[in-house]
């Protein structure tokens, strides 16, 4: 049975957080925050509701992807809106399988259709480049303190879209979680022991 994809319903936002905290735990850090982002954004100004898609197996979500407004501000202070990519979240046990791929490439179609002239996420290099994501300094846009990374990337949804737009990215404060308030939104889920991988002791 062929995988369905479409834009998540209310009733869909505690699977869907389940899912990302499954997804994200212990992978950048002891524990994760990205489900309590996702449940947060769902909130904000910022949230795109139709980028906000899930993807199912035999009826059952087994992956996410959200989106959010943000702003590229150049030198002369005019303002540009862009897409934030993230969190893309497949659960663990379907990884690997072509499901993030799937929701990637829906996204960007439908970011298309809506008229976006571009998208901004962190991440990995080598898994977003397979999808047009390059390097944000070839757009001549910089994160917000004026820096460029690898994992800072960016995709014109159309030839020449950002052509114009350059300057200091910012995303929406939503990102920035504070300890306490991700303790009490734990309270609502199973408890679940962290860890410190190797990765995170380097």
């Amino acid at each position: 049975m062929p995988y369905i994809i479409h834009p998540a319903n209310e009733t869909d936002y505690e699977e869907t957080e389940n899912l990302t905290r499954e997804a994200f735990w212990d992978v950048y850090k002891p524990g994760c925050d990205e489900h309590l982002i996702l449940h947060k954004m769902r909130c904000i100004p910022a949230f795109v509701p139709d980028l906000d898609l899930v993807i199912c197996e035999n009826g059952k979500i087994v992956g996410s992807i959200i989106y959010s407004k943000a702003t590229v501000i150049n030198n002369e202070k005019r303002e540009f809106e862009v897409l934030c990519l993230g969190p893309i979240s497949v659960l663990p046990s379907k990884q690997r399988k072509g499901i993030g791929s799937l929701l990637m490439n829906e996204s960007i179609k439908r970011a298309k259709q809506l008229g976006y002239k571009g998208i901004f996420l962190w991440g990995n290099p080598q898994y977003y480049s397979r999808f047009g994501f390059r390097n944000a300094k070839e757009f001549n846009v910089q994160t917000s303190t004026g820096e460029n990374f690898d994992v800072f990337m960016g995709l014109q949804l159309s030839e020449g879209s950002l052509n114009g737009i350059s300057g200091k990215y910012f995303e929406d404060g939503v990102f920035k979680v504070k300890s306490d308030e991700l303790e009490e939104f734990e309270k609502h889920f199973p408890t679940k022991e962290k860890h410190i991988t190797d990765t995170q002791l380097k």
